[in-house]
């Protein structure tokens, strides 16, 4: 399992067309893959889930990966929520 807290740094957040983005490429993977904002978690292969979570640009979050291919999962979702 690895975990990460970050900043997000997409303008507009995970709004629905980020989130969707998200969302798709979370589920190329085998892992599990969990965002959790002031202490409130979501699958993040469930679209309603994240945007439920209402992430904004700039808000923390942490970002857990566990599964099979976490590396190269926490990598490439990492390198889309901190992408300007």
């Amino acid at each position: 399992m690895l975990m990460t807290k970050l900043s997000v740094r997409i303008p507009r957040g995970l709004q629905a067309r980020n989130t969707a983005i998200f969302v798709s490429r979370a589920c190329a993977f085998n892992s599990d893959v969990i965002l959790t904002k002031n202490g409130v978690s979501a699958d993040g292969k469930k679209i309603m889930k994240v945007m439920d979570l209402h992430v904004e640009g700039g808000d923390e979050i942490t970002l857990v990966v566990s599964g099979v291919d976490e590396q190269i999962a926490v990598d490439k979702l990492r390198e889309f929520l901190l992408d300007e």
